[in-house]
């Protein structure tokens, strides 16, 4: 694989996710051109040997990689307007979030100015970037992200998803969904014990040794070829046995004096899979209620 040291790449965008991923590529050698509206951002990236342009456009000319990690797609289409014809034939790798049909109109944007555009989404914070572990997501052009592979890697893991440039963003929206569910969960199973003066020390011990072991390796794991199949047997347990533990779980956050929504919601979406017919099935069948759309009220 080439060198770093043979591989320009500028970044444009120095908040704390750009100036983590600016560090990273000069750790790894790459000759590195950096802008920000607010210039000031730069001064600790320059004395470490980054190169500060003027503008947009002096930026985007000084590398055919181009690392862009802004607020959203609205902001990038505005920042790039003052770049005229220094993106034709530049690679554009977008890093900031927004949904799938932000992303496809990311790419007819930049095609329309002669740019070669990848998509994607960082899965890991700031203190974690260039780690070879920490996982990046792209999507796109393969030959694109060929190309910009070098500084791909410097940043982190890139892994390639297909060519259409929306599945970054959706696998982002996906994998925060999860992150954001299992985080609820734990923050609202504590404050359910804590009702009863149990640290949040002593719960997470118990809790988290038994979730991620019994729960997340052997069964989720091990259960998702089903999803696929729509295969939920209920052999082991059924809908009704679920929808039992639900309504126990309510009524006991009712109880404990503890905010209810979110086992109440849990429950709800358990009594639409009953009423859908998946009564007899297994508690994964509600994810043939998360594939569609949700109901009007």
């Amino acid at each position: 694989m080439t060198s770093p040291h043979s591989n320009p790449v500028t970044v444009i965008g120095l908040g704390p996710m750009g100036t983590a991923l600016a560090e990273a590529l000069l750790k790894q050698g790459h000759p590195l051109t950096v802008w920000n509206r607010t210039p000031g951002r730069a001064e600790d990236l320059v004395t470490k040997g980054a190169s500060l342009a003027a503008t947009v456009a002096d930026a985007v000319s000084a590398s055919p990689v181009t690392i862009i990690c802004l607020k959203d797609y609205e902001t990038t289409f505005g920042i790039f307007d003052s770049a005229g014809d220094a993106l034709k034939g530049r690679v554009l790798v977008n890093l900031n979030s927004g949904t799938p049909t932000e992303a496809r109109g990311a790419l007819d944007w930049a095609a329309e100015r002669g740019a070669e555009y990848l998509d994607g989404a960082i899965m890991v914070p700031p203190p974690l970037v260039g780690h070879p572990e920490s996982v990046f997501l792209y999507s796109g052009s393969r030959d694109v992200f060929d190309k910009a592979g070098v500084a791909l890697a410097s940043m982190g893991d890139p892994r390639f998803l297909g060519s259409d440039p929306g599945l970054a963003v959706l696998y982002n929206a996906a994998l925060l969904d999860m992150m954001y569910a299992t985080m609820n969960g734990f923050l609202h199973a504590t404050a359910l014990v804590g009702s009863a003066n149990v640290s949040a020390v002593e719960f997470a011990e118990l809790a988290l040794g038994w979730f991620m072991p019994s729960v997340v390796d052997s069964t989720l794991a091990e259960q998702a070829p089903d999803l696929d199949k729509g295969n939920y047997p209920g052999d082991l347990g059924t809908m009704e046995m679920n929808l039992n533990a639900l309504e126990h779980i309510t009524r006991a956050c009712v109880e404990q004096g503890v905010h209810s929504d979110q086992p109440r919601l849990m429950k709800e979406i358990a009594e639409r899979a009953i009423a859908e017919g998946y009564s007899g099935k297994n508690y994964l069948a509600v994810f043939e209620i998360f594939k569609k759309a949700t109901q009007a009220s």
